[in-house]
Protein backbone atom coordinates (compact mmCIF):
# COMPACT_ATOMS: atom_id res chain seq x y z
CA UNK A 1 0.00 0.00 0.00
CA UNK A 2 1.01 3.84 -0.67
CA UNK A 3 1.65 5.67 2.43
CA UNK A 4 2.49 9.32 1.94
CA UNK A 5 2.78 12.14 3.91
CA UNK A 6 0.29 14.07 5.16
CA UNK A 7 -2.30 15.75 2.38
CA UNK A 8 -1.13 18.98 0.32
CA UNK A 9 -3.36 21.70 -0.57
CA UNK A 10 -2.54 21.61 -3.94
CA UNK A 11 -1.28 19.69 -7.11
CA UNK A 12 2.19 19.95 -6.58
CA UNK A 13 2.02 18.75 -2.88
CA UNK A 14 -0.16 15.94 -4.55
CA UNK A 15 2.88 15.10 -6.80
CA UNK A 16 5.71 15.48 -4.11
CA UNK A 17 3.45 13.05 -2.30
CA UNK A 18 3.05 10.86 -4.64
CA UNK A 19 6.61 10.09 -6.32
CA UNK A 20 7.75 9.75 -2.47
CA UNK A 21 5.13 7.08 -2.08
CA UNK A 22 6.04 5.67 -5.01
CA UNK A 23 9.50 4.83 -3.41
CA UNK A 24 8.25 2.54 -0.09
CA UNK A 25 5.26 1.04 -1.23
CA UNK A 26 3.89 -1.11 1.18
CA UNK A 27 0.89 -3.81 1.40
CA UNK A 28 -1.25 -3.10 4.08
CA UNK A 29 -4.07 -6.15 5.23
CA UNK A 30 -6.84 -6.00 7.09
CA UNK A 31 -8.09 -9.21 9.16
CA UNK A 32 -12.00 -9.79 7.34
CA UNK A 33 -14.42 -10.72 9.82
CA UNK A 34 -18.04 -10.93 10.59
CA UNK A 35 -19.95 -11.74 13.79
CA UNK A 36 -21.32 -14.69 12.64
CA UNK A 37 -20.71 -18.09 12.58
CA UNK A 38 -20.70 -18.85 8.91
CA UNK A 39 -18.93 -15.50 7.20
CA UNK A 40 -17.50 -16.71 3.79
CA UNK A 41 -16.78 -20.32 4.87
CA UNK A 42 -20.02 -21.59 6.03
CA UNK A 43 -20.04 -25.18 7.41
CA UNK A 44 -16.30 -24.57 9.24
CA UNK A 45 -18.00 -24.50 12.93
CA UNK A 46 -17.96 -28.07 12.46
CA UNK A 47 -13.65 -28.24 12.33
CA UNK A 48 -12.68 -29.17 15.72
CA UNK A 49 -10.56 -25.82 15.28
CA UNK A 50 -12.46 -23.38 14.64
CA UNK A 51 -13.91 -20.70 17.14
CA UNK A 52 -16.56 -19.19 14.94
CA UNK A 53 -19.42 -20.22 17.50
CA UNK A 54 -18.17 -18.39 20.13
CA UNK A 55 -18.29 -14.93 18.78
CA UNK A 56 -20.56 -13.99 20.97
CA UNK A 57 -18.55 -13.96 23.87
CA UNK A 58 -16.32 -11.34 24.83
CA UNK A 59 -13.36 -12.96 25.05
CA UNK A 60 -13.49 -13.84 21.10
CA UNK A 61 -13.11 -10.26 20.24
CA UNK A 62 -10.39 -9.54 22.97
CA UNK A 63 -8.19 -12.67 21.52
CA UNK A 64 -8.45 -11.31 17.86
CA UNK A 65 -7.52 -7.79 18.16
CA UNK A 66 -4.61 -9.04 20.55
CA UNK A 67 -3.44 -10.98 18.10
CA UNK A 68 -3.79 -9.13 15.07
CA UNK A 69 -1.96 -6.10 17.27
CA UNK A 70 1.02 -8.48 17.10
CA UNK A 71 1.18 -9.21 13.62
CA UNK A 72 0.65 -5.50 12.69
CA UNK A 73 -2.28 -5.67 10.92
CA UNK A 74 -3.99 -2.54 9.79
CA UNK A 75 -7.71 -3.19 11.14
CA UNK A 76 -10.18 -5.38 11.57
CA UNK A 77 -12.76 -5.18 9.13
CA UNK A 78 -15.82 -6.33 10.03
CA UNK A 79 -18.75 -7.07 7.87
CA UNK A 80 -22.63 -6.89 8.42
CA UNK A 81 -25.92 -7.33 7.15
CA UNK A 82 -29.24 -6.26 8.26
CA UNK A 83 -31.23 -9.73 7.10
CA UNK A 84 -30.79 -13.56 5.42
CA UNK A 85 -30.13 -14.94 1.79
CA UNK A 86 -33.77 -16.05 1.11
CA UNK A 87 -33.09 -16.57 -2.63
CA UNK A 88 -31.92 -19.95 -2.76
CA UNK A 89 -35.08 -21.80 -2.87
CA UNK A 90 -37.06 -18.75 -2.07
CA UNK A 91 -36.69 -19.80 1.13
CA UNK A 92 -34.62 -18.49 4.12
CA UNK A 93 -34.69 -21.90 5.73
CA UNK A 94 -31.08 -22.64 4.26
CA UNK A 95 -29.46 -19.88 5.52
CA UNK A 96 -30.61 -20.47 8.77
CA UNK A 97 -29.67 -24.27 8.70
CA UNK A 98 -26.84 -23.68 7.49
CA UNK A 99 -25.54 -20.78 9.46
CA UNK A 100 -25.03 -18.97 6.30
CA UNK A 101 -24.56 -15.14 7.94
CA UNK A 102 -27.20 -16.11 10.67
CA UNK A 103 -27.33 -15.54 13.60
CA UNK A 104 -25.67 -11.95 12.91
CA UNK A 105 -24.92 -9.86 16.41
CA UNK A 106 -23.81 -6.50 16.40
CA UNK A 107 -20.38 -5.60 14.98
CA UNK A 108 -20.15 -2.13 17.25
CA UNK A 109 -20.44 -3.38 20.54
CA UNK A 110 -17.31 -5.22 21.39
CA UNK A 111 -14.99 -2.17 19.50
CA UNK A 112 -14.33 -1.25 22.89
CA UNK A 113 -13.06 -3.63 24.66
CA UNK A 114 -10.58 -4.35 21.85
CA UNK A 115 -9.45 -0.80 21.44
CA UNK A 116 -8.81 -0.67 25.24
CA UNK A 117 -6.18 -4.14 25.15
CA UNK A 118 -4.56 -3.08 21.90
CA UNK A 119 -2.44 0.57 20.52
CA UNK A 120 -2.22 0.28 17.02
CA UNK A 121 -5.23 -1.54 15.24
CA UNK A 122 -8.32 0.30 13.68
CA UNK A 123 -11.11 -1.01 13.88
CA UNK A 124 -13.64 -0.62 10.54
CA UNK A 125 -17.50 -1.30 10.73
CA UNK A 126 -19.64 -1.81 7.96
CA UNK A 127 -22.76 0.19 8.34
CA UNK A 128 -25.98 1.27 6.16
CA UNK A 129 -27.03 4.62 4.81
CA UNK A 130 -30.42 3.61 4.44
CA UNK A 131 -31.98 2.45 7.80
CA UNK A 132 -31.06 5.23 10.67
CA UNK A 133 -31.39 9.09 11.00
CA UNK A 134 -27.72 10.54 9.86
CA UNK A 135 -28.08 12.00 13.62
CA UNK A 136 -28.21 8.75 15.46
CA UNK A 137 -25.08 7.15 13.32
CA UNK A 138 -23.60 10.38 13.85
CA UNK A 139 -23.17 10.35 17.55
CA UNK A 140 -22.63 6.49 17.69
CA UNK A 141 -19.26 7.17 15.23
CA UNK A 142 -18.24 10.12 17.07
CA UNK A 143 -18.42 7.98 20.36
CA UNK A 144 -16.57 5.46 19.01
CA UNK A 145 -14.05 7.66 17.48
CA UNK A 146 -13.00 9.06 20.78
CA UNK A 147 -13.34 5.99 22.92
CA UNK A 148 -10.49 4.21 19.79
CA UNK A 149 -8.19 7.21 20.08
CA UNK A 150 -9.10 7.91 16.32
CA UNK A 151 -8.59 4.24 15.28
CA UNK A 152 -11.82 3.83 14.07
CA UNK A 153 -13.68 3.80 10.15
CA UNK A 154 -16.81 3.03 8.95
CA UNK A 155 -17.66 0.71 5.58
CA UNK A 156 -20.47 2.82 4.01
CA UNK A 157 -23.01 0.25 2.51
CA UNK A 158 -26.52 0.96 0.52
CA UNK A 159 -28.71 -1.70 1.60
CA UNK A 160 -30.62 -4.01 -0.96
CA UNK A 161 -31.92 -6.87 1.10
CA UNK A 162 -35.92 -7.25 0.72
CA UNK A 163 -36.22 -9.40 4.09
CA UNK A 164 -34.02 -6.33 5.96
CA UNK A 165 -36.19 -3.84 4.72
CA UNK A 166 -38.91 -6.04 5.20
CA UNK A 167 -37.77 -6.32 9.07
CA UNK A 168 -37.89 -2.04 9.53
CA UNK A 169 -41.05 -1.93 7.80
CA UNK A 170 -40.86 -1.47 4.06
CA UNK A 171 -42.13 -3.24 1.34
CA UNK A 172 -39.45 -3.15 -0.99
CA UNK A 173 -35.97 -1.88 -0.83
CA UNK A 174 -35.30 1.25 -2.87
CA UNK A 175 -33.94 1.04 -6.31
CA UNK A 176 -30.30 0.67 -6.70
CA UNK A 177 -29.30 4.22 -7.89
CA UNK A 178 -31.62 5.91 -5.76
CA UNK A 179 -29.88 4.19 -2.78
CA UNK A 180 -26.92 5.93 -4.14
CA UNK A 181 -27.62 9.34 -4.20
CA UNK A 182 -29.36 9.19 -1.17
CA UNK A 183 -26.87 8.36 0.47
CA UNK A 184 -24.86 11.64 -1.02
CA UNK A 185 -26.61 13.16 0.50
CA UNK A 186 -26.49 11.42 4.25
CA UNK A 187 -22.89 11.57 3.95
CA UNK A 188 -23.17 15.49 3.48
CA UNK A 189 -25.91 15.79 6.61
CA UNK A 190 -22.16 13.68 8.55
CA UNK A 191 -19.75 15.87 6.75
CA UNK A 192 -22.31 19.45 8.33
CA UNK A 193 -22.10 17.39 11.90
CA UNK A 194 -18.91 16.01 12.06
CA UNK A 195 -16.54 18.52 10.52
CA UNK A 196 -19.02 21.97 10.70
CA UNK A 197 -20.84 22.02 14.19
CA UNK A 198 -18.20 22.31 16.63
CA UNK A 199 -15.20 25.25 16.26
CA UNK A 200 -11.92 23.73 17.56
CA UNK A 201 -11.94 25.67 20.04
CA UNK A 202 -15.16 25.28 21.62
CA UNK A 203 -14.05 23.77 24.64
CA UNK A 204 -13.03 26.32 26.89
CA UNK A 205 -12.78 25.12 30.35
CA UNK A 206 -13.13 28.31 31.48
CA UNK A 207 -13.24 27.72 35.60
CA UNK A 208 -13.59 31.12 36.52
CA UNK A 209 -17.04 31.64 33.70
CA UNK A 210 -18.38 28.44 35.02
CA UNK A 211 -17.65 27.21 31.05
CA UNK A 212 -16.56 24.05 30.03
CA UNK A 213 -17.93 24.88 26.58
CA UNK A 214 -18.92 28.16 24.83
CA UNK A 215 -22.05 27.24 22.74
CA UNK A 216 -20.98 30.26 20.08
CA UNK A 217 -18.98 28.07 18.97
CA UNK A 218 -21.06 25.13 18.48
CA UNK A 219 -23.12 25.50 15.30
CA UNK A 220 -26.76 24.69 14.63
CA UNK A 221 -26.76 22.78 11.25
CA UNK A 222 -29.98 22.99 9.28
CA UNK A 223 -30.46 20.91 6.79
CA UNK A 224 -33.52 20.26 4.32
CA UNK A 225 -33.00 18.09 1.89
CA UNK A 226 -34.68 15.45 -0.72
CA UNK A 227 -34.71 12.38 1.85
CA UNK A 228 -33.17 14.04 4.81
CA UNK A 229 -34.15 16.99 7.22
CA UNK A 230 -32.51 18.02 10.81
CA UNK A 231 -31.95 21.04 12.64
CA UNK A 232 -29.18 20.25 15.39
CA UNK A 233 -26.02 20.99 17.09
CA UNK A 234 -23.96 17.97 16.94
CA UNK A 235 -24.22 16.42 20.83
CA UNK A 236 -20.57 14.92 20.66
CA UNK A 237 -17.49 16.76 20.31
CA UNK A 238 -15.01 16.24 17.98
CA UNK A 239 -13.22 13.61 18.37
CA UNK A 240 -9.92 12.42 16.80
CA UNK A 241 -10.60 12.03 13.06
CA UNK A 242 -13.83 14.11 13.70
CA UNK A 243 -14.93 12.08 10.32
CA UNK A 244 -14.60 8.33 11.07
CA UNK A 245 -11.86 7.20 7.92
CA UNK A 246 -14.36 6.22 5.08
CA UNK A 247 -14.41 2.83 3.22
CA UNK A 248 -16.35 1.67 0.41
CA UNK A 249 -17.82 -0.96 -1.30
CA UNK A 250 -19.48 -1.48 -4.56
CA UNK A 251 -18.28 -0.78 -8.04
CA UNK A 252 -21.15 -0.32 -10.27
CA UNK A 253 -21.87 2.63 -12.34
CA UNK A 254 -23.63 4.44 -9.03
CA UNK A 255 -21.04 2.87 -6.32
CA UNK A 256 -18.24 3.95 -8.76
CA UNK A 257 -19.26 7.97 -8.36
CA UNK A 258 -20.09 7.82 -5.25
CA UNK A 259 -16.76 5.97 -4.35
CA UNK A 260 -14.97 8.49 -5.77
CA UNK A 261 -16.59 11.26 -3.94
CA UNK A 262 -16.44 10.14 -1.07
CA UNK A 263 -14.21 7.04 -0.25
CA UNK A 264 -10.70 7.03 1.27
CA UNK A 265 -10.44 3.25 0.56
CA UNK A 266 -12.20 1.14 -1.56
CA UNK A 267 -13.20 -2.26 -0.65
CA UNK A 268 -13.44 -4.59 -4.25
CA UNK A 269 -13.32 -8.24 -5.03
CA UNK A 270 -12.90 -10.25 -8.02
CA UNK A 271 -11.43 -14.02 -8.92
CA UNK A 272 -9.33 -12.00 -11.34
CA UNK A 273 -6.54 -9.23 -11.04
CA UNK A 274 -7.49 -8.40 -14.58
CA UNK A 275 -11.00 -8.41 -14.25
CA UNK A 276 -10.57 -5.90 -11.46
CA UNK A 277 -7.72 -3.46 -12.94
CA UNK A 278 -10.19 -1.54 -15.04
CA UNK A 279 -12.91 -0.86 -12.58
CA UNK A 280 -9.98 0.57 -10.54
CA UNK A 281 -8.98 2.52 -13.13
CA UNK A 282 -12.26 3.66 -13.50
CA UNK A 283 -12.32 5.15 -9.99
CA UNK A 284 -9.09 6.70 -10.15
CA UNK A 285 -9.76 8.88 -13.09
CA UNK A 286 -13.06 9.74 -12.26
CA UNK A 287 -11.17 10.88 -8.55
CA UNK A 288 -8.97 12.81 -10.49
CA UNK A 289 -12.15 14.69 -12.51
CA UNK A 290 -13.85 15.59 -8.70
CA UNK A 291 -10.14 17.22 -8.38
CA UNK A 292 -9.04 14.35 -5.92
CA UNK A 293 -5.44 12.94 -6.16
CA UNK A 294 -6.69 9.66 -7.58
CA UNK A 295 -3.68 7.71 -5.61
CA UNK A 296 -4.99 9.07 -2.09
CA UNK A 297 -8.00 6.32 -3.05
CA UNK A 298 -6.62 2.95 -1.47
CA UNK A 299 -8.12 -0.23 -2.81
CA UNK A 300 -8.33 -3.63 -0.81
CA UNK A 301 -9.53 -6.73 -2.19
CA UNK A 302 -10.26 -10.11 -0.49
CA UNK A 303 -7.90 -12.99 -0.44
CA UNK A 304 -7.98 -16.12 1.60
CA UNK A 305 -4.68 -17.55 2.08
CA UNK A 306 -4.24 -21.16 3.59
CA UNK A 307 -0.47 -21.07 5.16
CA UNK A 308 1.67 -24.02 5.78
CA UNK A 309 5.27 -24.01 6.38
CA UNK A 310 5.40 -25.70 2.77
CA UNK A 311 3.13 -26.06 -0.23
CA UNK A 312 2.43 -29.67 1.05
CA UNK A 313 1.79 -28.86 4.14
CA UNK A 314 -0.82 -26.22 2.55
CA UNK A 315 -2.34 -28.32 0.54
CA UNK A 316 -2.85 -31.15 3.47
CA UNK A 317 -4.60 -28.01 5.71
CA UNK A 318 -7.03 -27.34 2.26
CA UNK A 319 -7.72 -30.86 1.95
CA UNK A 320 -8.51 -30.75 5.88
CA UNK A 321 -10.85 -27.85 5.64
CA UNK A 322 -12.87 -29.35 2.47
CA UNK A 323 -14.32 -32.04 5.12
CA UNK A 324 -15.90 -29.61 6.93
CA UNK A 325 -17.21 -27.02 4.21
CA UNK A 326 -21.27 -26.61 3.75
CA UNK A 327 -21.98 -26.42 -0.26
CA UNK A 328 -25.60 -25.81 0.23
CA UNK A 329 -24.37 -22.80 2.58
CA UNK A 330 -21.52 -21.17 -0.31
CA UNK A 331 -25.08 -21.70 -2.56
CA UNK A 332 -27.19 -19.41 -0.40
CA UNK A 333 -24.69 -17.11 -0.05
CA UNK A 334 -24.02 -16.46 -3.56
CA UNK A 335 -27.70 -16.87 -4.37
CA UNK A 336 -28.56 -13.99 -2.20
CA UNK A 337 -25.60 -11.98 -3.41
CA UNK A 338 -26.33 -12.22 -7.58
CA UNK A 339 -30.41 -12.33 -7.11
CA UNK A 340 -29.76 -16.39 -8.90
CA UNK A 341 -31.47 -19.38 -7.50
CA UNK A 342 -28.50 -21.54 -8.21
CA UNK A 343 -30.98 -24.17 -7.16
CA UNK A 344 -33.02 -24.30 -10.13
CA UNK A 345 -30.31 -25.07 -12.18
CA UNK A 346 -28.64 -27.92 -13.37
CA UNK A 347 -24.77 -28.52 -11.90
CA UNK A 348 -23.16 -28.02 -15.83
CA UNK A 349 -25.55 -25.06 -16.83
CA UNK A 350 -23.29 -22.40 -17.68
CA UNK A 351 -24.88 -19.06 -15.73
CA UNK A 352 -25.21 -15.60 -16.89
CA UNK A 353 -26.16 -12.12 -15.88
CA UNK A 354 -29.62 -13.11 -17.50
CA UNK A 355 -30.43 -15.70 -14.92
CA UNK A 356 -30.77 -12.95 -11.94
CA UNK A 357 -34.38 -13.04 -11.12
CA UNK A 358 -34.16 -10.67 -8.30
CA UNK A 359 -33.46 -6.82 -8.33
CA UNK A 360 -32.27 -6.83 -4.88
CA UNK A 361 -28.60 -8.12 -5.26
CA UNK A 362 -25.22 -6.75 -5.03
CA UNK A 363 -24.71 -5.65 -8.97
CA UNK A 364 -21.02 -5.41 -8.98
CA UNK A 365 -21.00 -8.38 -7.58
CA UNK A 366 -23.11 -10.12 -10.11
CA UNK A 367 -20.79 -8.57 -12.73
CA UNK A 368 -17.90 -9.59 -11.27
CA UNK A 369 -19.78 -13.97 -10.82
CA UNK A 370 -20.47 -13.27 -14.55
CA UNK A 371 -17.05 -12.24 -15.79
CA UNK A 372 -14.94 -15.49 -16.90
CA UNK A 373 -11.09 -14.87 -17.19
CA UNK A 374 -8.08 -17.86 -17.46
CA UNK A 375 -8.82 -18.69 -13.73
CA UNK A 376 -12.49 -19.17 -14.07
CA UNK A 377 -13.24 -19.81 -17.97
CA UNK A 378 -17.23 -20.42 -16.86
CA UNK A 379 -19.37 -20.56 -13.78
CA UNK A 380 -21.78 -23.57 -13.19
CA UNK A 381 -23.33 -24.14 -10.35
CA UNK A 382 -20.74 -26.89 -9.60
CA UNK A 383 -17.74 -24.22 -10.04
CA UNK A 384 -20.02 -22.08 -7.61
CA UNK A 385 -20.54 -24.98 -5.00
CA UNK A 386 -17.18 -25.62 -5.04
CA UNK A 387 -15.83 -21.94 -4.87
CA UNK A 388 -18.55 -20.18 -2.50
CA UNK A 389 -18.07 -23.07 0.64
CA UNK A 390 -14.35 -21.83 1.45
CA UNK A 391 -13.66 -17.91 1.15
CA UNK A 392 -16.60 -17.36 -0.82
CA UNK A 393 -16.14 -16.18 -4.58
CA UNK A 394 -12.71 -14.22 -4.18
CA UNK A 395 -9.31 -16.03 -4.66
CA UNK A 396 -8.18 -18.71 -2.20
CA UNK A 397 -4.48 -19.10 -2.63
CA UNK A 398 -2.90 -22.26 -1.08
CA UNK A 399 0.79 -22.74 -0.45
CA UNK A 400 3.97 -21.80 1.66
CA UNK A 401 4.93 -18.09 2.70
CA UNK A 402 6.21 -17.40 -0.46
CA UNK A 403 3.94 -18.65 -3.26
CA UNK A 404 1.27 -16.79 -0.89
CA UNK A 405 3.09 -13.43 -1.02
CA UNK A 406 4.46 -13.81 -4.43
CA UNK A 407 0.33 -13.76 -5.42
CA UNK A 408 -0.03 -10.94 -2.93
CA UNK A 409 2.09 -9.28 -4.99
CA UNK A 410 0.90 -10.17 -8.52
CA UNK A 411 -2.21 -8.97 -7.50
CA UNK A 412 -0.78 -4.90 -6.24
CA UNK A 413 1.00 -5.16 -9.77
CA UNK A 414 -1.67 -6.33 -12.41
CA UNK A 415 -4.99 -5.18 -10.53
CA UNK A 416 -3.04 -1.69 -9.06
CA UNK A 417 -4.43 -2.71 -5.38
CA UNK A 418 -2.79 -1.24 -2.03
CA UNK A 419 -3.88 -4.06 0.36
CA UNK A 420 -5.93 -6.95 1.03
CA UNK A 421 -8.93 -8.02 3.33
CA UNK A 422 -7.39 -11.42 4.40
CA UNK A 423 -10.26 -13.74 4.82
CA UNK A 424 -10.40 -16.92 7.34
CA UNK A 425 -11.37 -20.11 6.81
CA UNK A 426 -11.01 -21.11 10.54
CA UNK A 427 -10.80 -18.61 13.03
CA UNK A 428 -8.66 -17.85 14.76
CA UNK A 429 -6.28 -20.36 13.07
CA UNK A 430 -6.08 -18.83 9.49
CA UNK A 431 -5.29 -15.25 11.17
CA UNK A 432 -2.64 -17.38 13.34
CA UNK A 433 -0.18 -18.28 10.19
CA UNK A 434 -0.99 -15.07 8.52
CA UNK A 435 0.57 -13.24 11.85
CA UNK A 436 2.89 -16.30 12.27
CA UNK A 437 3.71 -17.05 8.71
CA UNK A 438 3.06 -14.68 6.09
CA UNK A 439 3.88 -11.27 7.68
CA UNK A 440 7.32 -12.22 7.95
CA UNK A 441 7.85 -13.20 4.69
CA UNK A 442 5.95 -10.07 3.38
CA UNK A 443 8.62 -8.27 5.97
CA UNK A 444 11.55 -9.78 4.48
CA UNK A 445 10.70 -8.19 1.03
CA UNK A 446 10.34 -5.02 2.75
CA UNK A 447 6.70 -4.41 1.63
CA UNK A 448 5.42 -4.81 4.94
CA UNK A 449 5.85 -2.03 7.84
CA UNK A 450 7.39 -2.97 10.60
CA UNK A 451 6.47 -2.22 14.15
CA UNK A 452 4.08 0.85 14.25
CA UNK A 453 4.47 4.08 15.65
CA UNK A 454 1.67 4.46 18.94
CA UNK A 455 -1.26 6.73 19.01
CA UNK A 456 -1.94 7.19 14.99
CA UNK A 457 -5.14 7.16 14.08
CA UNK A 458 -7.34 4.92 11.03
CA UNK A 459 -6.49 8.01 8.87
CA UNK A 460 -2.44 8.44 9.94
CA UNK A 461 -1.66 5.42 9.49
CA UNK A 462 -2.74 5.73 5.62
CA UNK A 463 -1.54 9.04 4.77
CA UNK A 464 1.61 10.03 7.30
CA UNK A 465 1.45 11.19 10.72
CA UNK A 466 -0.30 14.91 11.16
CA UNK A 467 -3.29 13.70 9.07
CA UNK A 468 -6.03 13.14 10.99
CA UNK A 469 -8.81 14.96 9.46
CA UNK A 470 -9.97 14.87 6.04
CA UNK A 471 -7.25 15.74 3.16
CA UNK A 472 -8.17 19.01 1.88
CA UNK A 473 -9.25 18.14 -1.47
CA UNK A 474 -11.55 15.42 -0.29
CA UNK A 475 -14.96 16.81 -0.27
CA UNK A 476 -16.04 16.23 3.50
CA UNK A 477 -13.25 19.37 3.73
CA UNK A 478 -15.82 21.68 2.25
CA UNK A 479 -18.09 21.60 5.69
CA UNK A 480 -15.14 22.46 7.71
CA UNK A 481 -16.25 24.97 10.85
CA UNK A 482 -14.17 27.66 9.32
CA UNK A 483 -15.26 27.45 6.04
CA UNK A 484 -18.55 26.14 5.88
CA UNK A 485 -21.44 28.35 4.75
CA UNK A 486 -24.58 26.81 5.19
CA UNK A 487 -26.27 29.65 3.12
CA UNK A 488 -24.27 27.52 -0.01
CA UNK A 489 -24.79 24.22 0.82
Amino acid sequence: MTETTPSGTDSTTATANNVSATNSKKILLNAFDMSTVGHLSPGQWKNPKDRSSTKRKLDYWVDLAKLLERGGINALFLADTYGGYDTYEGSLDNCIRRAAQWPMTDPTIPISAMAAVTKNLTFAITASTSFEPPFLLAKRFSTLDHLTGGRFGWNIVTSWKKAAFKAIGLDNPIEHDERYAQADEYLRVLYKLWEGSWAPDAITENVEADEYIDPAKVRTIKHDGKYFQLESRHIVDPSPQRTPFLFQAGTSSAGSEFAATHAEAIFVSSHSPKILRPKIDKIRELAQEKGRDPQSIKFFTTVTPIIGRTDEEAQEKYEELKKYVSTIGGLVLVSGWTGIDLSKYPPDHDLTAADATEDNRVRSLLDQFTATSPDVPRWTPRIVAEKASIGGLGPVVIGSPTKVADELERWVGEADVDGFNIGYVTTPGSFEDVVGLLVPELRRRGIYSEAQRDGLTAREKVYGAGQSGLRSDHVGSRYKYDVYDEAES
